[in-house]
């Protein structure tokens, strides 16, 4: 039903424990090594593939962080119409390109992985009382997925100073060892690799809760989940991984680890690159912003005096203002009439302009034309 799934990480698992067991042999410790490696880069090259999904979840919570308060004025007015509310959610992610989808994906496929290789590792046994893999009919075992007969007995041979891969705690004293081991053995190796998957777990969601603003920690739905994350998930790791085998226990730390250095990685740049954004900001407001004493610079004449000093631009020309006075100069070099007073003042008081003094002279010129 799940071929889709358990062929990839088939696939995955057999390219690593081919390229290992080449290094490290395929017996005795050195195959024990070799599959323990083969499940940690099964981790490893799960988590490279989903690095850039991983950047685009943290710079989507960067984003919706920036919005909360509109998102929370958005829940506070429409808190009794469930469907406006999503409407005005989905518009407002859209409006600032985020895409809650994407802070879903890498858990998302994750799960499907971690099901896959619980269900290839758990296709490996069980073994007869000869170390032979067996169905559940008895019938020897000859392949499982991309693993030949071969790939399967090797499998069940490895071992951790003692501990087999395959194996877990609550299977029992007679079952483990008929498999070639025993719970003192099996615990020796697992209860260091408990406590760290515990602890490694903590330390990724602390990590995750201090990126949170204020209003979100404060949020009781979120101060729910961060409880959940910091105790309640490393404390079900520990509990739980007795029931695990033990390669399964192997992957969840290294998943654990990856995390960590993902993390440090991309929030670091991240970080780096929002400091940058906000020193560019802050050069180009000081740049902008007037000296002591000095008249303040519209933003649009600023744009338009740089223009005229870029290298090659054409000069802007002005236009002289037209000079006021009593009388303006016509074109011919003749004193022309604009219709305002020449400031002369008449003995009586009255002001006389020169378009007066000027009429009957055009007068006379008139009639001499008609009569020519």
């Amino acid at each position: 039903m799940l071929n889709f799934i358990y062929y990839p990480v088939s696939f995955i698992l057999w390219c690593w424990h081919w390229v290992f067991s080449k290094v490290f042999g395929d017996e005795g410790l050195g195959g024990g090594i070799a599959w323990s490696l083969s499940v940690v880069f099964l981790v490893f090259t799960l988590r490279a593939l989903l690095f850039k999904p991983f950047v685009a979840q943290v710079r989507s919570m960067r984003k919706m962080q920036e919005f909360q308060p509109e998102m929370q004025r958005i829940r506070k007015k429409y808190a009794n119409d469930r469907q406006k509310q999503a409407q005005e959610m989905q518009r407002l992610q859209a409006e600032h390109g985020v895409n809650p989808l994407m802070g879903c994906l890498p858990v998302l496929v994750q799960v499907p992985v971690f099901i896959g290789l619980f269900h290839v590792l758990r296709t490996f046994g069980p073994v007869n009382a000869d170390g032979v893999p067996v169905n559940d009919d008895g019938s020897i075992r000859t392949e499982n997925y991309f693993f030949d007969q071969e790939g399967v007995e090797s499998f069940n041979r490895a071992s951790l100073f003692g501990a087999k891969l395959g194996e877990w705690v609550t299977k029992g004293e007679a079952a483990l060892n008929a498999a070639g081991t025993s719970v003192g053995q099996m615990l020796v190796v697992m209860i260091p690799l408990m406590i760290a998957a515990g602890v490694f777990t903590h330390i990724t969601a602390r990590h995750s809760v201090a990126r949170q603003t204020a209003a979100q920690a404060e949020n009781p739905q979120t101060a729910i989940m961060n409880k959940l994350m910091l105790y309640v998930f490393p404390i079900g790791v520990v509990v739980g991984a007795p029931f695990l085998p033990l390669a399964i226990l192997i992957y969840w730390v290294a998943n654990n680890l990856w995390t960590l250095g993902q993390q440090w990685v991309v929030y670091r740049k991240i970080d780096r690159e929002e400091a940058e954004k906000r020193n560019a900001i802050e050069a180009t407001q000081k740049a902008l912003a007037p000296k002591p004493g000095q008249k303040p610079v519209r933003p649009d004449q600023q744009r338009s005096e740089n223009r005229d000093k870029k290298p090659g631009a054409k000069p802007v020309t002005r236009k002289p203002a037209t000079p006021k006075g009593p009388a303006g100069g016509s074109p011919n070099g003749k004193a022309g009439s604009t219709g305002q007073a020449s400031g002369a003042s008449s003995p009586n008081g009255s002001a006389t302009t020169s378009a007066n003094r000027n009429a009957p002279a055009r007068s006379g010129n008139r009639k001499q034309r008609r009569r020519r």
